[in-house]
């Protein structure tokens, strides 16, 4: 397979793509959905208590005939309906049709209650327990690993958060932060720039990249998040896209590939940023002259 496996720091390893099951949503579109990524070559499923999709996920690694070592399963703990983490992975383990998952993520800091160092020792007592071979983190910062690697028995082996190259400059130190630590990280939402934000500055570059390679653009942003060392979750309904994100993995970019993306990256996060302040100025502006209208009607001096 193009895309390797990636040590983690407990002696297993994780497949560097995954599924995701994010945006399925229930039923048999989304057993139909997992059930065509793992026949075209995903072996590496993602999914969590609040995508409420792990049943569908696990009737589709039923019916996919593969056995439980041939398949790695990610789920979160994302504090559905109050439930606790003891509670929460076995009705999760359930839901999948497994005795175990491959690893299992606090799915954000905010689930942290009453604080990181009791909620990762609940999390060590699961792997502990051989509920789940591996455990980790998502969507925590630097801080927050600090205060879990203070107190942790285990290290956690991942942190998936949010990557792409408009975000590099406020996500790249926590990719390095956890390179230093053996804590292998995990980007979502790696092709935004193209789905949701196109028109950028990494549009001109990852074309020209996947002109010369004879390469789909979302293949070539694929290409450039291996190139970071990260795992790559990822998800789409239409075969032929899987089939590509697979291929993707056989692409190699440049030095000057890679940095021509990470220059466009942060050229454009400075201008969305620069957009945003413009917007939140004109609300500013606009709820301003709505208040001074309403003083003035009301016969109010604030000055």
């Amino acid at each position: 397979m193009p895309w390797d496996l990636i040590p983690l720091n407990n002696g297993t390893s994780i497949p560097s793509i995954a599924y995701g099951t994010w945006t399925l949503g229930g039923g048999q579109w989304a057993v139909d959905s997992v059930d065509q990524a793992i026949s075209v070559g995903f072996n590496h499923i993602d999914t969590a208590q609040s995508y409420r999709n792990e049943h569908e996920a696990g009737i589709a690694i039923q019916e996919s005939g593969l056995s439980r070592s041939e398949l790695f399963i990610t789920t979160k703990y994302s504090g559905l309906n109050g439930l606790d983490i003891p509670t929460s992975i076995r009705n999760s383990i359930q839901n999948l049709g497994v005795e175990y998952v491959d690893l299992y993520l606090i799915h954000s800091p905010r689930l942290a209650v009453p604080d990181i160092p009791t909620v990762w020792s609940q999390m060590e007592q699961v792997q502990n327990d051989g509920l789940a071979k591996s455990i980790g983190v998502s969507n925590f910062n630097v801080p927050q690993l600090e205060t879990l690697l203070a107190s942790a028995k285990i290290k956690p082996v991942a942190n998936q958060i949010l990557f792409h190259p408009y975000v590099l400059s406020s996500q790249m130190p926590i990719v390095e932060f956890g390179n230093q630590h053996g804590i292998v990280s995990e980007a979502y939402s790696v092709l935004i720039p193209l789905t949701r934000q196109p028109g950028g500055p990494v549009d001109a570059p990852v074309q020209v990249i996947a002109d010369r390679l004879n390469a789909k653009p979302e293949q070539v942003l694929l290409a450039w998040a291996k190139a970071k060392g990260v795992v790559v979750v990822t998800s789409s309904t239409k075969k032929e896209r899987l089939d590509g994100y697979l291929q993707a993995g056989d692409f190699e970019l440049t030095d000057e590939d890679i940095a021509s993306i990470d220059t466009a990256g942060i050229l454009g996060a400075r201008r969305l940023s620069a957009r945003t302040f413009l917007r939140r100025a004109a609300i500013a502006a606009l709820v301003g002259a709505a208040l001074l209208g309403a003083c003035s009607y009301m016969g109010v001096d604030i000055i």
